[in-house]
């Protein structure tokens, strides 16, 4: 991978493709290695972006806590180094949350968004609590019990659950405390959907576990040119169930 330092820590990111830019933003606590099957598919169409978010896969990461809005700053400050002015942005499940932290702050830069398993909803006062209490768990503990929790929330393809499982353990303490922190802390998204005057693609599992596909039609009832495929079959991590479909979605971004 290639790596930069910005805002303070080295940032991971892998570049693939040509034509139109697209940040594809992992979700937690995964890395970006959780897009290699589309990549094939979306290559001729998009120059990708995939970075490894502070704290994940190859990233370093930084002690003090941070927000969204300073994840969604670090994916500015690498398309400044990258010189691109202008890209589409679709993120996974936090990733999601990142890209309208990124919506938020930096509209102007924004071709389109991708939500991908996502939703624009901030956490309940409990879900803050539960993610705070996870979040000690973690640093006293290690990210063991995170693993084998969410491993089986997030598909029910046994293959994917060992290599996801596998892909958690990987994952630093430090990192994933910080970001059950950063999305316990994030703000509610809704009232910037509807002023979001570019595509944004919805792209929804009818069998996802952790978010249900209601919030999905939620974000596409707002928005002014959404477009929104709920596959079937499909759960928490529709880039790696159904690769094909997944890339066809985030293809209508490109406006055509």
């Amino acid at each position: 991978m290639l790596k930069i330092t910005l805002n303070g820590f080295e940032l991971a990111y892998e570049r693939r493709g040509h034509r139109m830019p697209l940040v594809l933003v992992h979700g937690y606590p995964l890395d970006h290695t959780i897009w290699e099957q589309i990549v094939p598919l979306l290559e001729n169409d998009f120059d990708l972006i995939l970075p490894d978010l502070r704290g994940f896969g190859e990233s370093g990461t930084t002690r003090t806590p941070y927000q969204l809005s300073e994840m969604a700053a670090d994916l500015a400050a690498l398309l400044d180094v990258l010189k691109v002015n202008k890209t589409a942005l679709a993120g996974h499940s936090m990733g999601g949350y990142v890209s309208l932290a990124f919506a938020r702050a930096y509209p102007e830069r924004l071709l389109g968004l991708g939500l991908v398993a996502s939703q624009a909803l901030a956490d309940t006062p409990e879900k803050k609590v539960g993610r705070a209490q996870e979040a000690e768990n973690v640093l006293a503990h290690g990210v063991g019990d995170v693993a084998e929790g969410m491993s089986v929330k997030l598909t029910t393809d046994p293959v994917l659950q060992t290599g996801l499982k596998e892909l958690m353990l990987r994952q630093r303490p430090e990192g994933v405390a910080g970001a059950l922190l950063a999305i316990a802390g994030r703000l509610d998204s809704t009232d910037i959907l509807p002023i979001l005057d570019f595509p944004v693609a919805i792209i929804h599992g009818m069998a996802d576990k952790i978010i249900p596909n209601e919030r999905a039609r939620e974000v596409k009832a707002v928005v002014k040119k959404g477009y929104l495929v709920e596959i079937e079959g499909a759960g928490h991590m529709p880039m790696m169930e159904t690769p094909q479909a997944t890339a066809e979605a985030l293809k209508t971004l490109l406006g055509r």
